[in-house]
């Protein structure tokens, strides 16, 4: 961004602004030019498979009233949170995230079981049974959640990624929000401190094109939301949310500059294949448009890709959606027999106090 110099009264006699965005092209790198392996992508491969495997049963599981509450499925942007975890430390580096958090939980690392009892409210659940859905939370994998209310989360991690650099411990924070969250002001309050302090943080914004049941061209003036990066004086860049390498290679760079304390924003462009949450019929678009955005398949893509390269065969890659599947309804079972916490942990993990000043009602122990 460059502006003229200003005169003496301190006003600038003209003002221009030029600004440059970094864009990813699906298809511009090979697997091995990023530095990524046969069997990492394979990897990739069954991760993204457990994500969309998971939700579907999740969806049923919601239809037989085995979940309440809120559900928000993470289908057709398996892309955006594998590519994302191979691109980080985990457990050194935190991520953090909306309501939409069952595929990130997965891709760092949780397992089916203890996110399918989450989602049961059972006691062995990520949360305790205790969050649900929408808050997953692992503090050996530095996942800070899963976040109900929208933009909410966005100073928090603009707190974890001060935290990091406070601590010298070479940490970055991934923040992620869906193109709904940038109308907030939070967003905007945290990234202005983010740039003010030169926090080691990536603003990731998860563009599906809908905010609930809202087009994009309908509730903002700017749909380009990379652009807001002028605002808060940090570079930009802007990635396909469909091609699992895209995502790595962007998020890979923008972490490099997070941790030499430049945060920035990267807008990812996905697509949901599924309503906004399970009381959702996504009446707002038509078959042809969903038709259209399921030739981008982001696993179908990476199942092609597989094949092509010759890093895998039809039977194998069936054999890992065998394996997951078999997996996801293990977790069911799991979730299912697993008890309901205990009444008299209610206020357990809620206090840092155990003793808390207002709780002396609670049942005693």
């Amino acid at each position: 961004m460059d502006t003229t110099q200003a005169n003496g009264r301190g006003n600038p006699e003209r003002a221009s602004i030029s600004f440059s965005v970094d864009t990813f092209a699906r298809e511009e790198h090979d697997h091995q030019e990023l530095g990524l392996s046969d069997s990492q992508v394979l990897d990739m491969y069954r991760n993204m498979l457990l994500q969309r495997r998971f939700e579907e049963r999740a969806a049923q599981m919601y239809g037989k009233q085995k979940i309440s509450g809120f559900l928000h499925l993470y289908i057709g942007q398996e892309a955006v949170s594998t590519g994302a975890a191979n691109a980080i430390r985990v457990g050194r580096d935190s991520v953090i995230t909306a309501y939409r958090d069952h595929g990130l939980g997965l891709a760092l690392g949780m397992s089916a079981d203890e996110c399918m009892a989450e989602l049961f409210g059972k006691q062995h659940g990520c949360s305790r049974g205790k969050g649900g859905s929408m808050h997953y939370f692992s503090k050996e994998l530095g996942f800070y959640g899963g976040h109900g209310i929208v933009g909410a989360h966005i100073p928090v991690a603009t707190g974890i990624a001060f935290a990091h650099k406070y601590k010298e411990d070479d940490g970055v924070a991934l923040c992620f929000f869906g193109d709904g969250a940038v109308g907030q002001g939070s967003f905007h309050e945290a990234l202005n401190l983010a740039g003010l302090y030169k926090l080691p943080v990536v603003f990731i914004i998860e563009n599906n094109q809908y905010a609930m049941g809202t087009a994009i061209h309908r509730a903002f003036a700017e749909t380009d939301f990379f652009k807001h990066a002028v605002g808060y004086n940090m570079p930009a860049a802007v990635a396909d949310g469909m091609d699992v390498f895209d995502v790595y290679n962007a998020i890979t760079k923008q972490v490099s500059l997070a941790r030499s304390f430049q945060p920035s924003i990267l807008e990812i462009r996905t697509y949901r294949y599924r309503g906004h949450s399970m009381s959702d019929p996504g009446n707002y678009r038509t078959k042809e448009e969903l038709d259209s955005r399921k030739n981008d398949d982001p696993i179908i893509r990476l199942k092609a890709y597989i094949i092509g390269r010759g890093i895998g065969t039809n039977e194998m890659l069936d054999a890992f959606d065998e394996e997951v599947k078999s997996i996801v309804l293990r977790s069911v079972e799991f979730a299912d027999n697993d008890p309901f916490p205990e009444l008299d942990e209610i206020y357990d993990n809620v206090y840092t106090q155990k003793d808390y000043p207002f709780l002396s009602w609670q049942t005693p122990r």
